[in-house]
């Protein structure tokens, strides 16, 4: 399968062609609350977790209308799909859409050192491993459950009227209506009064509000399926592999599904070699994989940092959109749905009951100075492991070492299931520094030099 850096960064824009669909431009009816009966709409872009969970939010009040946009109702993004133990509890998640409960993390260094993790854990303590596809269907069928009208298309573009932040005046959205089992649709357009952003990386509604860019990283996974026997291998078991030969910047992951396994990477300073990092890849995971069919290939953007702005008028962005993907370990699906549920509490309690619109200044004192003020920490931990232990083997080895220590482990596993910066006793931390820098000093000496690459054209792209 041909698949160049072009085709992934187009992949979610060209999704439906503007050209492809035919038909006359229909109007809703308007969203202004200036006739009696008329209630605010509220449009929230992309059905996955951020825009789902804010949705069903949105959904609940009955003195507001929510529409909720969604191009491809079966979509499946790239995603290594794991997501903390607190996400299954506070978003009243069913089994059904756990495939695995990982209780067990092998790390292996780039000169193939393995230390296995999860000790730490209790008896009722996992890290769930789901599809992308089921997860995000089930939150998205809840919101509809609750009232959201749902539209199957792709929202194109945004007007937005000069004087937004000052008047009531509401936004018009044009998108492509998707009739399925065709590939033509109708041109339509509706105006609504509030706008959630959850379209992804690539989000239009970031690029119609000028919400500025922000670096990526892009991660391409391949589905693998593999022996029932070797599954058992990873019945509780996921992998993460460093080093420059799978990722000069990130790590290497087999992660298990329900009857298939995701093998992939990711990258932002290198992202030309993604096909090359993605085959180390796969010889690293060697015969634990071997003889495995391809199922499926899947690539996408991930952000790298916020944007610029994440609030403009009644425009807010949450998820990948906004940027809310962590450094280090990638994750961004709890945050998503956590960003897009706060986001909707925040703009629901200041509509009052629908009565009146929330100003950029309001949402900005709520939503975003509370989201920050929960996750601001671990978004700064996170980046500054990241220099510390990706930039090279050196550090890298030093890593897998140190995670040999329980009070590291105890840390990281409590830290990302229940999504608290931990790490509070003074005399380990203060061991953890000095085996730190002994780490440091081991794995500098003993590794491998990082393999030299240059790309200054393409590594100045933003989106």
């Amino acid at each position: 399968m041909k698949f160049t850096l072009a085709a992934v960064l187009a992949s979610s824009a060209a999704a439906f062609s503007p050209s492809s669909f035919t038909g006359s431009n229909v109007a809703h009816k308007a969203a202004t609350s200036s006739a009696l009966s008329m209630k605010y709409k509220v449009a929230v872009v992309g059905g996955g977790p951020s825009g789902a969970c804010a949705a069903e939010i949105f959904a609940q009040e009955k003195g507001i209308d929510t529409v909720l946009f969604e191009r491809k109702l079966d979509n499946a993004k790239p995603c290594g799909g794991a997501i903390p133990l607190c996400m299954v509890g506070e978003f009243n998640l069913p089994e059904t859409v756990v495939d695995r409960k990982v209780r067990k993390m092998n790390l292996i260094s780039p000169t193939g050192v393995e230390v296995n993790i999860g000790e730490t854990l209790q008896p009722d303590e996992y890290i769930g491993m789901c599809r992308r596809e089921i997860l995000d269907k089930y939150i998205r069928d809840r919101a509809i459950e609750y009232g959201a009208e749902i539209v199957n298309g792709l929202v194109t573009a945004v007007d937005i009227p000069a004087d937004h932040k000052t008047s009531e005046k509401p936004y018009t959205l044009r998108y492509q209506e998707f009739t399925e089992g065709s590939s033509s649709g109708t041109a339509k357009t509706m105006e609504v009064d509030v706008i959630v952003g959850a379209d992804g990386a690539n989000s239009r509604v970031a690029k119609a509000m000028d919400a500025g860019l922000y670096n990526f990283a892009i991660a391409f996974q391949e589905r693998i399926k593999i022996s029932d026997e070797k599954m058992e291998f990873y019945e509780e078991m996921a992998e993460m592999y460093v080093g420059d030969d799978v990722s000069p910047d990130f790590y290497g992951w087999v992660f298990p599904k329900y009857d298939h396994v995701g093998v992939g990477t990711g990258t932002v300073v290198n992202r030309p070699a993604i096909k090359q990092y993605q085959k180390a890849i796969r010889d690293r995971a060697g015969a634990k994989i071997e003889g495995g069919k391809i199922i499926k290939v899947e690539a996408h953007p991930i952000p790298e940092h916020y944007r610029p702005r994440r609030v403009q008028g009644r425009i807010a962005l949450v998820g990948d959109a906004a940027g809310y993907v962590t450094k280090c370990s990638g994750e961004g699906i709890y945050f998503a749905a956590k960003s897009g549920r706060m986001a909707a509490e925040e703009i629901v309690a200041l509509m009052d009951g629908g009565k009146r619109l929330p100003t950029q200044a309001e949402i900005e004192k709520t939503y975003i100075k509370k989201y920050d003020g929960l996750y601001g920490p671990t978004y700064f931990v996170l980046d500054a492991l990241q220099k510390v232990f990706y930039v090279n083997n050196g550090a890298r080895e030093a890593f897998v070492e140190l995670c040999n220590s329980k009070y590291v482990q105890q840390v990281t596993f409590d830290s990302y299931l229940y999504k608290r910066v931990q790490g509070n006793n003074p005399l380990d931390d203060l061991k953890l520094l000095g085996e730190t820098i002994g780490c440091l000093i081991r794995g500098y000496s003993n590794a491998k030099p990082d393999a030299e690459f240059s790309n200054p054209v393409e590594s100045q792209k933003r989106i």
